[in-house]
């Protein structure tokens, strides 16, 4: 297949640029994919599409305020700093804007939330292929730990805001409610729309809550620079899976009961795991690089929350494969749902709207 089978018309209108007024009421388009009807309700109707035996696997990583800005200390010159990964304390992969002017051996004056210049500079110290640079940070015993202070919350480019972005609102919204393992720079954007009371309402039906760990990072986001998918790389990303959720998961499937991932992350997860180990999960810690787009058959995933993703992204050939798992006929039935959605004017991307994919 090639990433331009997976385009399709938006109007720019229809990008959310803030999110519901609250959580749950986000509108819920609601696929059946073995017959193709939908339904239009809302999210706070989940649990009319959930029973008892369910396991709802969510993914619990959280938003660090990734986004620095700084000068150069020689010309003065703004950067903008979009910290990716963390190599070691004080040692970052971070994309830079403007990218040409961050040479090896460049010395950045960081600033914090406020524009006030600090004590901590950044060193470049490498560029990959990708033009992503290297970061040596001094003048603090561990930068992680006073992001705080000094980050904004990294909103992908399509949300608009002014730079800097210090609305308290962003810091609260683009973060799901139960987030608790630092280390995304993008938020798992399908968790955004739960509330402590619809996640209790879920419960109070026999559904088992599940949580996994995948760091969303540059894989996620990234997009295809190939013509034909099989050629695409993607980035690595770090995951955990404990115990808890690997027992109960594995004895649902076992039992034949439905396991129900929220967000195309928890379903890497699930599946890269899965795929390792003969379709069971065990538990652990790794890097997932999985490219799931169709035709392919799923090993764990049963039903699916997400939201309505950028057009020829990883994260719609993802859906797509999900829509029609072992076919490819599953990218006309997304790309029709879709075409939905924009008639009945929902709104796309991470502040947007979701959508529940039910295979049985």
């Amino acid at each position: 297949m090639h990433t331009t089978d997976f385009d399709y018309p938006l109007p720019p209108e229809l990008i959310a640029q803030h999110p519901a007024a609250q959580r749950d009421q986000s509108r819920l388009l609601v696929l059946h994919r073995t017959t193709g009807q939908t339904a239009h309700r809302h999210f706070r109707d989940l649990p009319d599409y959930l029973q008892a035996g369910d396991v709802l696997v969510l993914n619990n990583s959280k938003v660090i305020p990734a986004r620095l800005r700084g000068n150069n200390c020689q010309t003065g010159g703004a950067f903008e700093m979009l910290l990716l990964e963390e190599n070691a304390p004080n040692d970052w992969w971070a994309m830079m804007r403007p990218g040409r002017r961050a040479q090896v051996g460049t010395e950045i004056a960081v600033k914090d939330r406020a524009g006030v210049l600090t004590g901590i500079r950044a060193r470049v110290l490498a560029t990959n292929a990708e033009g992503h640079r290297r970061l040596q940070f001094s003048g603090t015993n561990d930068l992680k730990g006073d992001l705080a202070g000094l980050g904004e919350v990294p909103l992908p480019p399509y949300i608009e805001r002014p730079a800097p972005n210090l609305d308290p609102q962003d810091n609260d919204r683009y973060q799901t409610v139960y987030a608790q393992a630092d280390g995304s720079v993008a938020a798992p954007t399908a968790g955004l729309h739960f509330t402590e009371e619809l996640l209790q309402r879920v419960q109070a039906l026999g559904v088992e809550v599940r949580f996994v760990t995948l760091h969303v990072g540059l894989g996620t986001f990234a997009p295809v620079k190939v013509e034909t998918l099989s050629e695409h790389q993607m980035h690595e990303e770090h995951f955990t899976i404990e115990d808890p959720a690997v027992q109960a998961l594995n004895q649902a499937r076992q039992a034949g009961r439905r396991i129900v991932a929220v967000g195309t992350t928890t379903v890497r997860v699930l599946e890269s795991v899965a795929a390792a180990h003969d379709g069971k999960l065990v538990a652990g810690a790794g890097r997932t690089r999985i490219f799931i787009y169709p035709p392919y058959t799923f090993r764990m995933v049963d039903a699916l929350v997400t939201n309505f993703h950028l057009p020829c992204s990883t994260l719609l050939m993802l859906v797509s494969a999900f829509a029609a798992p072992g076919a490819e006929t599953g990218r006309d039935l997304s790309l029709r749902t879709y075409a939905e959605a924009v008639r009945e004017k929902y709104r796309f991307f991470s502040y947007g709207d979701a959508m529940f994919i039910a295979g049985r």
